[in-house]
């Protein structure tokens, strides 16, 4: 299954349904989604680690120092737009959005070369490389963007945003992530996480967590305002929870 995945044209979104141990199997729910062309299901052990040149990309409003070795004239520094491009010299306008420093560095190299300079040798430097984050959202105590240092695991991030909310859906936490182009999303179940039924998966800078929403416990709350009024209340609560 990870071999196909590896076909996967890059505007594809892969779906990780991430496998868990044989003895979960009766406590996974359904995963349910909206059937998009662009996603595909996958069986993943573990989400796909991002390269460590990649965790800094370019964005709109980037200072960078860029330096193209014999050609003075070229080097200096670069603004880029609202739309992460600059305007380079003899070349015009490059889009380096989304890019880390050295695929810009590719970029560049590769426009000059044969037009303007043999073998040209480019360096990208961002004059300012703002602190590692993740993003934290849904049904978390305290949603936003959260500092990392190198790796960190998805209950420390979750707790950061202050643990979770009253109506956490616990079977149904996301990780989403973007690695050589591709994006994924890994489904996670944080109580299992919680009780050691597996292992505490690794959170990276510009990973994107989201704790799911759930409906049946809302409405279970809703009805217990009224649980002295009903003849058949347990009933009627045993359905809701299922």
């Amino acid at each position: 299954m990870i071999e196909g995945i590896a076909l996967l044209r890059k505007s594809r979104i892969v779906l990780a349904a991430l496998l868990l141990p044989i003895s979960l199997a009766g406590c996974v729910s359904d995963r349910s989604y909206g059937e998009s062309p662009t996603v595909e299901v996958a069986e993943l052990e573990e989400l796909p680690a991002p390269g460590v040149e990649n965790l800094f990309v370019i964005g709109p409003q980037e200072a960078l120092e860029i330096e193209v070795v014999g050609a003075e004239r070229l080097s200096g520094t670069y603004l880029t737009d609202g739309q992460g491009r600059i305007s380079f010299p003899l070349v015009g306008l490059l889009n380096l959005r989304g890019l880390a420093p050295n695929e810009a560095a590719e970029v560049i190299a590769d426009v000059l070369r044969g037009n303007f300079l043999r073998n040209p040798q480019v360096r990208v430097i961002p004059s300012e490389i703002p602190p590692h984050t993740v993003s934290v959202g849904g049904q978390v105590n305290k949603p936003g963007e959260y500092p990392v240092l190198g790796q960190q695991s998805l209950l420390r991030v979750v707790n950061a945003a202050g643990g979770l909310a009253e109506y956490a859906k616990l079977d149904d936490v996301l990780v989403l992530r973007t690695v050589a182009g591709q994006r994924y999303i890994g489904v996670y179940n944080i109580q299992a996480i919680q009780r050691g039924n597996y292992d505490d998966p690794t959170v990276y800078p510009n990973d994107i967590v989201i704790v799911g929403d759930s409906p049946n416990r809302r409405r279970l709350d809703s009805i217990l305002q009224f649980a002295p009024l009903l003849s058949t209340s347990a009933i009627l609560i045993d359905r809701i929870g299922r």
